[in-house]
């Protein structure tokens, strides 16, 4: 052997990693960003400081609301405060009455200063977001993203992650709304005291019992102990964790129905989505939760099984009363079908469904408590909006009476015929397509129809 040949299987070798690195070069990439993502959630969780009674006494302070002290008591729920009847601001009688709320109602001043401090940067990071969503269409129209099946599972995967870790981050810097993560907090207290009597006692709760299951196991991983300083952190991961099921199903029903590339962008636009995270890791609400019951309702729907559908979209009543806007998809399908044995079993496996999660709660109440529950929750809100960027709003009649006319008829009118006409056009789409495929179709008109329109 030469000289020349001892030096050649070096440089072989070299090649040889050198090659390895370009072809495993994003699957590095990756792991590093997912490593480096992962220690700095778990920094931020080792240093977290969320001692609930600590937090109690930051925002238990003057000025909470705007315009007046701190209605906040820590051993009672919050009162919604409400506009008086004749539209009157309760500082200025004098004022013009324009149907409306007092200035000072449903706005909250410093609700969270985590939040206030950092809305320049949640705006800078929405331009960004905004900016390679675009990118990330147009790039792949132009059919120049191109993922090799070896690097799909891990890209799948990073986004995964790092959507649950940045979650986990923001939620511990964020206190979460006062005003419901209170609420949330007093409900998962008693339902880990008294489950099935929670809506006994004088509680105030308008959540229909589907959610109170979770609160109840939040509550008691609370009582532990060491896991009690983690309290507003817990009653922010369902959500979190749903936010993250929902961008993996994305994921599988873009890959099914478009393309592989398509449902990985899909599934990174939802999970990196500022209005999405800012809701569920921020604000601590559990729309997300909600959220997912209804996809998964709506795909079981598209697969034609009828029964899981059911008992899906019975769940997200018995989760919110605003499920109830997705029931008529489910009614388009059985009617398509014309088959008794369909409309059977979707009724005994969403009937089934609604008493397995009252059951618990209904030792020793009438049979109609849930409806009074589900009524009274409606008559929380005789508005015409709720701080909703819909119709009304635009028209100014954020927080006006519902009772308050428009072109002689009255909003509450307006509003069923708006639902009314959304109902049919959604039927007329889902009757044209006739096919189980358009389920997700319908059910985005139906909500993007009733919310913009009317609530």
């Amino acid at each position: 052997m030469s000289l020349v040949d001892l030096f050649r299987k070096p440089q072989g070798m070299e090649s040889e990693k050198m090659n390895f690195f370009k072809k495993n070069m994003l699957k590095i990439l990756l792991a590093f960003i997912l490593l480096s993502a992962g220690l700095l959630c778990i920094y931020f969780l080792y240093n977290y400081k969320g001692d609930v009674y600590q937090w109690q006494n930051r925002i238990n302070q003057p000025n909470f609301y705007s315009g007046g002290k701190s209605h906040f008591n820590p051993n009672r729920a919050p009162q919604i405060v409400k506009p008086p009847n004749n539209g009157e601001t309760p500082n200025n009688r004098n004022a013009p009455n324009n149907g409306g709320a007092p200035d000072n109602v449903g706005k909250l001043r410093g609700t969270s200063n985590g939040i206030t401090r950092s809305t320049s940067q949640i705006v800078t990071y929405t331009i960004v977001f905004l900016a390679v969503s675009f990118l990330m269409g147009y790039f792949y129209k132009r059919k120049k993203i191109k993922i090799h099946a070896g690097d799909e599972s891990m890209l799948v995967i990073t986004i995964l992650l790092i959507g649950l870790f940045l979650r986990v981050f923001i939620a511990t810097l964020m206190e979460g709304h006062p005003f419901d993560i209170n609420l949330f907090k007093r409900w998962a207290q008693t339902a880990a005291n008294n489950f099935t009597g929670f809506y006994s006692g004088g509680n105030t709760s308008d959540y229909p019992p589907l959610y109170i299951y979770v609160l109840f196991l939040i509550g008691k991983i609370a009582d532990i102990p060491a896991m009690s300083p983690y309290f507003i952190l817990f009653l922010k991961l369902p959500s979190i964790v749903t936010d993250i099921a929902t961008s993996y199903l994305i994921y599988r029903l873009g890959k099914k129905q478009l393309s592989k590339e398509m449902g990985i962008i899909l599934s990174a636009f939802y999970a990196f989505n500022p209005a999405v995270f800012v809701n569920s890791a921020v604000w601590g609400q559990v729309d997300s939760f909600f959220t997912l019951l209804i996809i998964l309702s709506m795909w079981m729907l598209s697969e034609e099984k009828i029964g899981l559908s059911s008992a899906l979209l019975a769940a997200s009543v018995m989760m919110k009363p605003q499920g109830i806007i997705f029931v008529p998809v489910l009614f388009f399908e059985l009617i398509r079908q014309k088959s008794v044995k369909a409309f059977v079993k979707a009724a005994f496996c969403g009937l089934g469904t609604f008493l397995a999660i009252l059951l618990p709660f209904s030792i020793g109440k009438g049979v109609l408590w849930i409806i009074n529950l589900f009524s009274n929750t409606v008559a929380e809100y005789p508005y015409a909006s709720v701080n909703a960027f819909n119709f009304f709003s635009l028209l100014g009649a954020n927080y006006a009476r519902d009772t308050f006319t428009l072109f002689g008829l009255s909003y509450h009118t307006w509003g069923m015929i708006f639902i009314v006409l959304v109902t049919a056009f959604s039927w007329f789409i889902y009757i044209k397509g006739n096919s189980t495929i358009f389920a997700p179709t319908a059910a985005l008109i139906q909500v993007a129809g009733v919310l913009s329109l009317y609530f």
